[in-house]
């Protein structure tokens, strides 16, 4: 369904910007408009984004082989990161030709064909801005989202031309550049944007928060897991997810009943969440009063430290001395160091009663 309606999106997107860019030609050859053509070349690009659109989406649609075995998902993404390259090419374009126009500026002709083309131009791309948002929304797509923001971007270059095509004809006055080089800047813009929607998923960005949530909401939803940590999304395309977790679960438990149902859990995450799950066990200890109560008071140090860090994988290892072994989540935009936090836990935890040495690794959140 997704490469069903990704075709359609840039055949209508193909055709239409087709009938756009040869409507606004003839205006611009009648008018003698400069940003009336550039417009029109705009739309000219346009198609062929579409033509990027319907490619992409065809070639993201293939079946994993081989030499890609996650599939070819992140093609969309490439090609909305080819469309957000062209607008932004088309900008630095009808900036250059707009400068060039306020230095040799000629009267607009303004004829009723040519106000009428525009405003026909203006609902056209209201409509494709509209269409291609429905569905960036519907499938979650960053490469239909760049197209709806570049067609949006249209409409509000169409409108500024239009303006300056009305003041020009009741006026007199020749804005025909200055609204060129406004055009070509709003559509630098819209494309800087659009570059990073589409860039973002190439990186690697976080998952969405409540994808996060829908996760953990479901697999604690089971009694035997105590809690997750560890949470690792792989976006290999869209509808192509994998997650990793590690599920703690009680340390006394039957571990094939436990086996059996992280299975059970793997399974339900691909059904309802549409994502490959492998989830690791980690035991944790349950049902030791000393144990809970030292991590009851390790929490509570770590807590003010910062709201931001979590603990996890908390463990209490008999040695010459007691031993702590835990780690700790760490907010990326925390202000504090890694070694001051692990300092300062540390010295913390030896002076609580008893004696202590805390072994401490301190993990980023990935979600």
């Amino acid at each position: 369904m997704r490469q069903a309606y990704g075709i359609l999106s840039g055949a209508v997107g193909i055709f239409l910007n087709i009938i756009l860019f040869t409507g606004k030609l003839v205006a611009g050859m009648l008018s003698g408009s400069i940003a009336i053509t550039a417009d029109a070349f705009n739309n000219l690009s346009d198609a062929g984004s579409s033509v990027i659109t319907l490619i992409g989406f065809k070639m993201s649609g293939q079946k994993p082989d081989p030499e890609h075995p996650f599939g070819h998902g992140r093609i969309e993404y490439i090609s909305g990161l080819f469309v957000s390259v062209a607008v932004l090419i088309m900008a630095f374009e009808l900036v250059k030709s707009s400068i060039g126009k306020l230095r040799s500026p000629e009267p607009v002709n303004s004829s009723p064909l040519v106000i009428a083309i525009l405003c026909v131009s203006i609902l056209v791309k209201m409509y494709m801005a509209y269409y291609n948002k429905s569905l960036s929304r519907k499938l979650d797509s960053a490469a239909m989202s760049a197209t709806a923001a570049d067609s949006l971007s249209d409409t509000v270059s169409t409108a500024v031309v239009l303006a300056a095509t009305l003041v020009g004809r009741l006026t007199g006055v020749l804005i025909d550049g200055w609204c060129g080089i406004l055009v070509g800047l709003f559509i630098f813009y819209t494309g800087i944007q659009a570059l990073r929607e589409t860039m973002n998923p190439l990186l690697g960005q976080p998952p969405k928060e409540e994808f996060v949530k829908n996760i953990e909401s479901l697999v604690t939803a089971h009694p035997m897991v105590k809690g997750i940590h560890d949470l690792i999304v792989h976006d290999y395309g869209p509808g192509r997810l994998m997650i990793s977790l590690h599920a703690e679960v009680p340390a006394n438990g039957n571990i094939l009943q436990i086996h059996d149902e992280i299975d059970n859990i793997e399974k339900e995450l691909q059904e309802k969440l549409n994502c490959s799950a492998t989830i690791h066990m980690d035991p944790v200890v349950t049902d030791n009063v000393h144990i809970n109560h030292l991590k009851a008071e390790v929490s509570r140090i770590i807590g003010q430290i910062s709201p931001r860090l979590t603990m996890h994988d908390f463990r209490v290892v008999k040695a010459p001395a007691f031993q702590s072994h835990l780690r700790s989540g760490h907010s990326p935009d925390f202000s504090m160091t890694e070694v001051d936090v692990v300092n300062r836990v540390k010295e913390q935890i030896r002076g609580l009663q008893g004696s202590y040495s805390a072994v401490i690794q301190v993990d980023h959140s990935y979600s």
